[in-house]
């Protein structure tokens, strides 16, 4: 490995976090706090067709089956209704046993589009990091079946100053350090594909319960909240409970938060440590995204300036 690869690793470190915001509220109508969001992109969205099946699910938990309902409508609409988006992505993420502060960044996404069997629109992800202060400045940049399928990154602030801009396989050993998912699994489209997948594991038990919520919010966007509790450990489940905020403007998950099984004499009603927290904030879709909001060659990006 020659030496700029292994000053690399500390960008590596981090490659899918950053940031810039504010501390995030959301709350119930009750006063209840609602504090953290999932998201993992699931590879087979990738290689998935444009048409969505609308599956009517008949047994298990109501208010699950409701959701799901509810989920694959939304996986409809990304995929008919929504080209591009921009938000600011929040994320915490517990890797190794340990869990993360919380990453900000900001985030440029087109969604992956088929027309007539063929690849229309490739997924596009643009990532600028904002906070904290050891990734201020990185960017990213990822484009499907560009690059040899892989990512553009560089450092920011002064270490930006003398490493150079790399290229690395987005689920490689560098990419990966301190992440859960690979930059392939990003995006709201692909966390509803995970939320779908999860929801149909949790329906197969009848101890799983679920629950809405109206009213919440999160900044200023009034949600719909879906709670999930799993109280059995088995190893096709990967939470003990989870929140899903749906924004009832746009009918998408802008927040996930899920949280692991209570330690052995915990309080009744009490939850674990958290596993993983996704927020897609000032969430503005169809914003007209073109190629050189994906091009690390554009003027206003720091890869090669």
């Amino acid at each position: 490995m020659n030496t700029a690869r292994r000053q690399f690793l500390g960008l590596a470190g981090g490659l899918i976090a950053g940031g810039f915001a504010s501390r995030l509220h959301a709350q119930s109508p009750a006063g209840n706090q609602w504090t953290q969001p999932v998201h993992r992109v699931a590879n087979a969205a990738m290689s998935s067709s444009q048409n969505v099946k609308k599956p009517r699910y008949t047994t298990g938990n109501p208010a699950l089956r409701r959701a799901l309902e509810m989920a694959h409508a939304a996986l409809a609409k990304s995929r008919e209704e929504i080209n591009d988006y921009t938000a600011l992505l929040v994320k915490r993420e517990r890797v190794s046993g340990s869990l993360g502060e919380h990453e900000y960044m900001m985030i440029k996404c087109r969604n992956r589009k088929v027309a007539g069997g063929q690849l229309a629109q490739p997924f596009s992800v643009y990532l600028q990091f904002l906070k904290p202060a050891s990734t201020k400045g990185r960017e990213v940049i990822y484009v499907e079946n560009e690059n040899d399928g892989k990512l553009i990154a560089h450092e920011g602030g002064f270490k930006g100053k003398f490493l150079p801009t790399v290229t690395i396989p987005p689920d490689g050993m560098l990419a990966m350090r301190g992440q859960r998912y690979p930059l392939t699994e990003i995006g709201v489209e692909n966390m509803v594909i995970k939320l779908i997948e999860r929801g149909e594991k949790a329906l197969q038990f009848e101890d799983v319960t679920a629950e809405f919520r109206t009213g919440a919010r999160v900044k200023d966007r009034t949600c719909t909240v879906l709670q999930v509790n799993q109280p059995t450990r088995r190893p096709e489940l990967d939470f003990y409970q989870a929140q899903v905020f749906l924004d009832d403007q746009l009918s998408m998950p802008i927040r996930y938060i899920s949280y692991d099984w209570p330690r052995p004499g915990s309080a009744p009603g009490s939850v674990g440590e958290v596993i993983e927290e996704y927020n897609y904030l000032n969430l503005q879709v169809n914003v007209g995204l073109t190629d050189n909001d994906f091009d690390a060659y554009n003027k206003q990006y720091g890869f090669y300036g």
